[in-house]
């Protein structure tokens, strides 16, 4: 969560988080040993890539709601379906893709030179994103992933990827809160700095908690799963609606504090509203994350 954190305030660009955040976490919790060894490896040892794939095009994340299937076919598997918004999609080795076969929730990997795709063209310039077109694409079925049987190891992944996104759009929202800092000891009006305004201070104020209550949130989701503890869920929504309001306030009065400059190309702050936003739509909005902390909290009563 540290290092994703650090990515992010530094708008880090490749395929690091993608395939560390997001394609391993999948193959260690979903595959079995063998098939850990066969698509792990090459990451350690020569810097494969990967990447997850598992919105349809809704932009809510639900796994309930995944409709890419998986039919059997002798020693093959058929799939069918499309994959929206994809991180890296167009150029990841690997994307292990969430389908439903046997009626359940399973991961398949898929090479990627096997897909359609289709390269977006992004908020933020440092990431790509792709929507895949899996409509007839033939595997091999050891290519399904068999390490679990139950939807939970599915469900496990896709938490700990969301975290992760958690993080770096919380580093994000602090290289915001840096660069308006210095621009409001800098910057001067009345012939005084424009951080000694009281608006400006309230401002400046409110982005500071909101980037601390959710690098909290990020840190206790993080520590979930390191303890394996059972509050996973509740655990990861926190921490995606946390990191998301966050950017919310970040990119709006961050853009305002710095007046004319923050629309330029030539300012560094565009980046860093850019990686923000793009958080906010990976892995679920703040709004539906929201719910689920709702009905988390209702099913305890």
């Amino acid at each position: 969560a540290v290092l994703l954190e650090e990515m992010g305030r530094h708008v880090a660009p490749g395929p690091f988080a993608a395939t560390v955040a997001q394609f391993v976490p999948t193959v260690r919790h979903a595959g079995t040993p063998d098939q850990q060894e066969r698509f792990l490896a090459p990451v350690a040892a020569a810097g494969a890539t990967g990447t997850l794939a598992v919105d349809e095009g809704a932009g809510t994340w639900d796994l309930d709601q995944i409709g890419a299937s998986a039919t059997r076919d002798g020693d093959s598997l058929v799939l069918s379906g499309i994959k929206c918004f994809v991180v890296d999609g167009a150029t990841a080795e690997e994307i292990a893709v969430v389908v439903r076969i046997d009626g359940g929730l399973r991961v398949v990997v898929v090479p990627g030179e096997a897909v359609v795709a289709r390269e977006l063209d992004p908020i933020d310039a440092t990431t790509r994103h792709a929507t895949i077109d899996l409509e007839d694409v033939r595997v091999d079925s050891d290519r399904l992933l068999v390490g679990s049987d139950s939807d939970d190891a599915v469900v496990r992944a896709v938490q700990e990827a969301t975290v992760g996104t958690a993080a770096s759009t919380l580093g994000a929202c602090q290289r915001i809160l840096e660069l308006n800092l210095d621009h409001a000891r800098e910057r001067r009006q009345f012939g005084v700095p424009i951080g000694s305004f009281q608006a400006v201070k309230h401002k400046m104020a409110d982005m500071y908690c909101l980037i601390e209550r959710a690098r909290v949130l990020v840190y206790f989701a993080a520590l979930v799963f390191d303890s394996d503890d059972d509050r996973r869920v509740i655990a990861t929504s926190m921490a995606k609606a946390g990191a998301g309001e966050c950017q919310q306030r970040c990119v709006r009065d961050g853009l305002q504090l710095f007046g004319g400059i923050g629309y330029t190309w030539e300012h560094e702050l565009h980046l860093f509203l850019r990686r923000a936003k793009i958080g906010e739509l990976h892995f679920g909005s703040s709004s539906s994350h929201r719910r689920r902390i709702t009905r988390c909290a209702m099913s305890a009563l």
